[in-house]
């Protein structure tokens, strides 16, 4: 479990086809990899992966097919850099909200407007995730708590502060640029509950 709120950007060292539908991925992460032991969470850009190995601030994982057809993973190379946010532990503060690191979906960035001191930033909305997000819930974007300011049904709009666009990988987006999206999970339960009721 994760609050999304980003530890550090890291940088890609690797991502190679290891076989039978999965990749291996090198990352760099000073910050992360400090305490990082064999089995432990860290999410890259949103994704949970599993530490396998820790050696002078670079740590793998390994990574399924089903996480790099359902992210934005397989698109990484070599230099890429990525939000990185170790595992919340019991007791530590929750800054951003409960994430899972499990990714929904992927959406694109649809437009940036910068104004003096932050940017709004339009993300495209895959049709099947579009009744989890809601004006004002939270959703997280290559792992990055986000609060909703705006949504349509294809569409929703997030405001990036300064600390947001420095310290994250969104300050450095493009249009048409693919990012990880997970909406809030107790939507997801309260659906299913709701739906088995009636």
């Amino acid at each position: 479990m994760f609050t999304g709120i980003v530890e550090e950007l890291g940088e890609v060292v690797y991502l190679t086809d290891a076989g039978g539908d999965s990749a291996v991925i090198a990352v760099r992460g000073p910050v992360v990899t400090t305490d990082a032991r064999h089995g432990d969470s860290i999410s890259v850009n949103g994704v949970c992966l599993t530490v396998i190995d820790n050696v002078d601030g670079v740590f793998t994982a390994d990574v399924m097919g089903e996480s790099l057809r359902r992210s934005s993973l397989g698109v990484l190379a070599p230099g890429s850099q990525v939000n990185l946010e170790r595992a919340a532990t019991v007791g530590s503060r929750l800054g951003g909200h409960l994430v899972q690191g499990h990714v929904d979906g992927v959406g694109r960035v649809v437009a940036r407007e910068p104004a003096d001191e932050w940017e709004v930033l339009r993300f495209s909305l895959p049709p099947e995730l579009s009744r989890y997000v809601v004006e004002k819930g939270s959703i997280t974007v290559d792992g990055v708590s986000l609060t909703v300011m705006a949504v349509t049904a294809d569409t929703f709009d997030v405001g990036l502060i300064p600390t947001t666009l420095k310290l994250t990988v969104l300050g450095a987006k493009s249009v048409g640029d693919p990012v990880n999206l997970e909406v809030d999970v107790i939507a997801k339960y309260v659906e299913k509950m709701l739906g088995e009721r009636s």
